[in-house]
């Protein structure tokens, strides 16, 4: 499953929302139980209509999604989202009624408008639609992020077989611009307003879904998203791939001028020249490798089957362009099933809260 650095959207899996503090943190959660298309939305009794982004309810609701206790913290991580343009919200003093809006929701992702179904998707199923450059923003306001900010950084930069970074056929790899496919501890800090030593913290912490993979030399830094949702299962690629990956590179860039850093200079490279990398030879699926003359394809081993200089009998060995067969993906269970949901039976979605006089009030 393709995910290009031309795409706008990322996929973020609702079961895989980022931990941690941060501003990023609580507007995934926001995100995520946010109508997925028009249509009514039943809260304590009472329907609301609401279009795509968009959740209708109250304060007590706000804090179950949030997964904070007070209302006072709950409106604050409202108040400082909307301050930095990722929601809308209003608030009826005399009602209770609150509505947020989440600003950057995608719409291509909206479902069909429908009046009579189910508009929240189920706590934990599917995914969003996480837009590529959200976390930009706090980069240009020098924002100093949390780790949920961070956490979501990454993810929202990651690709997957992208022809302009040869890593990414190997594993989603996390890139941040055109030429950033290799990154070091001190950039990050740089980015996340972090020391180098809190950059390397966070990896530790959260290597079960990037794992950062150290290149030769001062190069800097591979990272790698374990967890992000693809064809097959995510595996960590072996140290020798990767090292014969790079000297490839090295020598189909051995001409080009050094701009940089040796950091900045070898991702120059790999945008450079992944794609001359890749398409030499195609990629085949393991029950066609006795019906070519080309082994599966292997990145690290294109060099025995094509010469620099002369490459007319490329076309006969790897005859098939052919990376793998589509796939068709079943879109009828992202979001949920169309049907009317409780959402007082939601699991931690207790509408009703006790004050210091005791008396119960629902909201």
């Amino acid at each position: 499953m393709k995910c290009l650095m031309k795409y706008q959207w990322v996929k973020l899996p609702r079961n895989h929302l980022p931990e941690g503090k941060g501003v990023m943190g609580a507007w995934a959660k926001l995100a995520s139980r946010a109508a997925f298309r028009k249509g009514q939305a039943s809260y304590c009794g009472h329907i609301n209509a609401v279009r795509p982004g968009m959740w209708s309810g109250g304060v007590v609701g706000l804090k179950s999604i949030l997964g904070l206790r007070s209302r006072a913290q709950s409106l604050e991580t409202l108040n400082k989202l909307s301050e930095l343009g990722f929601v809308s919200y209003k608030l009826d003093s005399k009602t209770k009624k609150l509505n947020y809006e989440i600003k950057d929701w995608v719409i291509n992702c909206s479902g069909a408008e429908c009046m009579d179904g189910a508009v929240y998707a189920t706590e934990g199923y599917g995914f969003l639609c996480l837009p590529r450059g959200i976390t930009d923003r706090l980069v240009q306001q020098n924002y100093v992020f949390e780790e949920a900010d961070a956490w979501l950084d990454l993810w929202c930069h990651t690709v997957s077989e992208d022809e302009n970074n040869a890593f990414s056929f190997l594993a989603p790899t996390i890139q941040f611009g055109r030429y950033d496919a290799v990154m070091t501890l001190e950039t990050l800090g740089r980015r996340w307003n972090w020391e180098k030593t809190k950059v390397w913290r966070f990896f530790q912490k959260y290597r079960d879904a990037f794992v950062l993979h150290r290149l030769p030399g001062s190069y800097g830094c591979l990272i790698f998203n374990m967890l992000y949702p693809t064809d097959t299962e995510v595996s960590l690629p072996e140290s020798e791939k990767i090292e014969r990956i790079i000297a490839e590179i090295r020598i189909l860039g051995k001409k080009t001028q050094k701009v940089g850093s040796d950091s900045e200079h070898i991702g120059r490279l790999i945008a450079l020249y992944s794609y001359q990398l890749i398409s030499e030879c195609a990629f085949e699926p393991e029950e066609k490798v006795s019906q070519n003359r080309v082994a599966l394809f292997d990145v690290y081993k294109l060099r025995a089957y094509f010469s620099h200089s002369n490459c007319k009998n490329c076309i006969y060995d790897c005859r098939s362009n052919y990376i793998y067969p589509p796939v068709v993906e079943d879109t009828s269970k992202i979001r949920g099933p169309c049907a009317p949901v409780d959402i007082t039976q939601i699991a931690k979605e207790m509408f009703t809260y006790e004050p210091e006089n005791g008396r119960k009030f629902a909201v």
